[in-house]
């Protein structure tokens, strides 16, 4: 996992040629001008995803992790807080989805392993698979715009 700022996305670009394209793409695009929906940049391979939505509470979601896709998460406006531990043996509470690229994890079963870390305007955070996560959380409601990048591997 890492968290950062665009102004430092030079520091990750060696890491995947297509995590590269992703990062440069968060930099060149005005998301606020953008309608909420699912864009292709490289079809399957590389794709966006732009959502409105407001933050919900530790407790309500469940933890998340992929295996065919990097997730870049860029949040345009708002703040919100991430869920994160690493996958070790941990049990998903349900079982790995191919079609839709997840496997669930309880939170009641991490919330101790679990660190939860802010991600403001302007930031992104990149899950690798074998990040669990948890996007969109924060103690009281908060209205967010955010960018996903899925990044096939």
């Amino acid at each position: 996992m890492i968290v950062d700022t665009l102004a430092n996305r030079h520091l990750y670009t060696k890491l995947h040629p297509r995590l590269a394209s992703a990062l440069a793409h968060l930099a060149e695009t005005d998301f606020t001008a953008k309608a909420v929906g699912n864009y292709e940049l490289d079809g399957k391979n590389l794709f966006v995803i732009v959502n409105d939505y407001e933050t919900k509470p530790r407790e309500v979601g469940p933890f998340e992790a992929h295996q065919q896709y990097i997730d870049v998460q860029y949040v345009v406006s708002g703040a919100e807080e991430f869920g994160y531990l690493p996958l070790a043996d941990q049990t998903p509470s349900k079982p790995y989805y191919d079609k839709h690229d997840y496997a669930e994890f309880d939170f009641e079963s991490n919330k101790q392993a679990a660190a939860f870390i802010p991600l403001k305007t302007g930031m992104f955070a990149i899950f690798f698979p074998g990040d669990i996560h948890m996007p969109g959380t924060f103690a009281t409601p908060q209205k967010v715009r955010k960018v996903v990048i899925k990044v096939r591997i």
